[in-house]
């Protein structure tokens, strides 16, 4: 938790490293509290409930699920790590499911104002986006003044998420570090 106040996260080399490095970026990637953009198709989705959404009901597995991909940066380590930081309220999953069965999610770490995104997955098409924007709206409803990406990427960036200077970011973080806020529904 001290590495976030501090703008660092953590990266494996690979899914089968042992250890973690921790990163900072120059630039940052952050979607902008109330900023979210959902496309119309999105928006359909939305309407028409094709998912249920909850927070936290399965974290481990949400995690475990980001890291079932070819390649990944997320390790045992990592993964029994943020498990722990869960059990303390440290890090928090949006989860999608479908008839009962989780088909996608994400998951990131809250500190005070600021939710530091980690990753996401899905088994079916939408159920990512699903949770992306309820996230959003669990941030804004909250009163959280940060949502970390990390890095900008195309995929985000239809999401609203902008690249910063890494002062910009520095102060953005050090308002949210002075605000406690609640990560729920």
């Amino acid at each position: 938790m001290e590495a976030y106040s501090q703008g660092l996260f953590p990266m494996a080399e690979h899914k089968k490293a042992e250890g973690v490095n921790w990163y900072t970026a120059r630039k940052r990637g952050i979607i902008p509290i109330g900023k979210f953009h959902t496309s119309e198709n999105l928006a359909r989705i939305i309407r028409q409930e094709r998912f249920e959404v909850r927070v936290n009901q399965n974290f481990r597995e949400v995690v475990k699920q980001c890291a079932n991909r070819e390649t990944s940066w997320i390790n045992d380590l990592i993964i029994n790590s943020y498990d722990v930081l869960n059990q303390y309220g440290n890090a928090c999953s949006v989860e999608t499911y479908r008839n009962g069965e989780l088909v996608g999610g994400l998951y990131g770490v809250k500190l005070m104002a600021a939710f530091f995104g980690e990753s996401m997955f899905k088994k079916e098409k939408w159920a990512d986006k699903f949770a992306l924007h309820h996230c959003h709206e669990i941030l804004k409803k909250n009163g959280f003044l940060l949502w970390d990406t990390q890095f900008y990427t195309d995929h985000l960036a239809q999401f609203g998420c902008i690249e910063i200077e890494a002062e910009e970011y520095e102060q953005m973080l050090d308002r949210a570090l002075k605000k406690e806020c609640k990560f729920k529904l």
